[in-house]
């Protein structure tokens, strides 16, 4: 199993060292010709959406992943990655937009603006959640589901083929949530199309 990294931003290395412990394979995506690369899932990290989403337009990247993940590549969106996925956005614009959520940017203000707490996520148990500077999910549309609540605030949520936290997971010594998308991945891999200048299995 592979799995692709968007490497612009963000905790990227973390997310390696988890697949790591995991036994699965990854690498960075970086530039155009890093998406001829064969992956089974996808993950979208932290870092500032609106400045990931100019730049893979000036790599040239955006619409390639867009039919990507449109086409049913797993894919998991931590804190900005979240922000890309989101179909609506409060405070912000929509960018890949494939994801049936209204996310609101920056949620937490400046007071909440980074820190952690515990919390119950579905199909994963309690777990460690560090925030930093976090959105959440304001609406739940169309086959979107809430995995996680937080002061009566959506942090996780899934559709289909693509998972989403507001907290970082890869910040914490605790693997169950990276092994959670694997499972997805090992599910969806299967029925997923690559687009035609992209690699198979």
């Amino acid at each position: 199993m592979r799995i692709g990294i968007l490497a612009l931003q963000g905790a990227f290395a973390e997310h390696r060292t988890i697949l790591h412990k995991l036994g699965a394979e990854s690498f960075e995506i970086r530039q155009k010709r890093d998406l001829d690369r064969s992956m089974d899932g996808l993950i979208l990290p932290g870092g500032e959406s609106t400045v990931m989403g100019k730049l893979l337009q000036d790599l040239d990247c955006f619409a390639m992943l867009h039919e990507m993940i449109s086409g049913g590549l797993p894919t998991f969106g931590t804190c900005a990655g979240l922000i890309l996925l989101a179909r609506f956005v409060e405070g912000g614009e929509t960018q890949f937009g494939t994801m049936d959520i209204t996310v609101r940017r920056n949620a937490y203000g400046r007071q909440l603006g980074s820190f952690a707490t515990t919390g119950e996520m579905e199909g994963v148990g309690e777990i460690s959640m560090v925030f930093i500077r976090a959105p959440y999910i304001e609406k739940i549309h169309g086959n979107a589901k809430p995995l996680a609540v937080v002061d009566g605030h959506i942090v996780a949520a899934r559709q289909d083929h693509q998972l989403v936290t507001a907290f970082h997971p890869e910040l914490t010594a605790d693997t169950r949530v990276h092994a959670y998308f694997l499972e997805m991945v090992k599910t969806h891999a299967a029925k997923y199309d690559f687009p035609e200048n992209g690699t198979t299995h």
